[in-house]
């Protein structure tokens, strides 16, 4: 048997001990407002369990205060279209941080959907985005669509020009393969093996 250890294995060490380095926390809060739009809202909070000096040599961050606390506010339209975008930094390692939110603006008209990670890349260049709020707008589309799913009872029987419902294949759940698309879809359902017939 071989000495390399399993992920299983090593999830399940009992005999090594951790220390925490680094702590990081993600949230995300989609809004119905009363105007008829959506608002997402993230947030991105970073903190140290030990002093942490950033190489510009010009402050210490204390353990446990945050390195990073970051904030967004999206409002879009049904369509999932950015109407508005509001940027917050309030915790940051440098001096320069500060400004890192202003290209958001760039995103306003840009609707949420198939390319949208590649549209990030092109519209908010590295050099001039904060790193955090550029990494937020990837799960704030995801947040922008479970909103919109909110609202929408009949997402599940939407279908595309062809008649096949558009939630086939949308995710693992709906995989054409799986039970959920026999029970519904039973002539969409594509069996891989014999436990699916």
């Amino acid at each position: 048997m071989s000495d390399d250890k399993t992920a299983d294995d090593v999830a399940n060490d009992s005999d090594v001990t951790r220390e925490e380095l680094h702590w990081r926390r993600i949230d995300l809060h989609g809004f119905r407002r009363s105007d008829g739009m959506l608002e997402i809202e993230a947030q991105l909070i970073d903190r140290k369990t030990h002093d942490f000096a950033p190489p510009s040599g010009m402050r210490t961050v204390p353990a446990g205060e945050f390195i990073h606390d970051h904030g967004l506010r999206v409002v879009l339209d049904k369509d999932l279209v950015i109407r508005k975008i509001g940027t917050a930094i309030h915790a940051y390692p440098y001096r320069e941080c500060a400004g890192g939110g202003d290209i958001l603006q760039a995103l306003v008209g840009l609707r949420i959907g198939p390319g949208w990670n590649s549209e990030l890349r092109k519209r908010l260049p590295s050099g001039e985005t904060c790193t955090h709020l550029k990494e937020l707008m990837i799960p704030l589309a995801s947040a922008a669509y479970q909103t919109l799913y909110s609202l929408q009872t009949s997402q599940v029987s939407a279908v595309d020009a062809s008649g096949k419902p558009t939630k086939i294949d949308s995710c693992y759940a709906y995989g054409a393969s799986r039970e959920l698309v026999r029970m519904h879809w039973p002539a969409f359902h594509k069996p891989t093996s014999t436990s699916d017939k």
